[in-house]
C-alpha cells in the first residue's frame, strides 16, 4: 500500500507551516461563501505565510531558530508565492480570453 502524501509530508496536508493556502472547507462552500470572500481569505493566508517565513528567517539569522525550521518556512512561502502567481496568471489568461470574444 502506498502512503498518502499527507502521511509522508505532514506539512503539506495539514498546513502546519505558516497555514499554506488551503481550499475552503465544504461547510464554507455550502454556506454560500462568495468568490471574492474566498479570494480575500486566500490572499490573507498567503500574506500570513510570507510574514511567518520572514520572521522565522530573522530568528534563524539571530540563532533563535533551527536551520530546519527556517528552510521549512521559506519553502512554504515559496509554495505560496508560486500558487499566487499561478492564480494570477490564470485570471489574466481568462480575462484576455473573454476580451477576445465577440459580443
Amino acid at each position: 500500500m502506498i502512503p498518502s502524501i499527507g502521511a509522508t509530508f505532514p506539512s503539506i496536508g495539514t498546513g502546519a507551516i505558516g497555514n499554506a493556502i488551503t481550499p475552503p472547507s465544504p461547510t464554507q462552500a455550502a454556506a454560500g461563501a462568495d468568490f471574492s470572500a474566498v479570494l480575500s481569505q486566500i490572499a490573507s493566508d498567503a500574506v500570513a505565510t510570507v510574514k511567518t517565513a520572514e520572521a522565522t528567517s530573522i530568528k534563524g539569522i539571530n540563532g533563535e531558530a533551527t536551520t530546519q525550521s527556517v528552510v521549512e518556512s521559506v519553502m512554504a512561502a515559496e509554495r505560496t508565492l508560486q500558487t499566487a502567481v499561478s492564480i494570477r496568471d490564470k485570471a489574466v489568461s481568462a480575462y484576455l480570453e473573454l476580451s477576445r470574444m465577440a459580443i
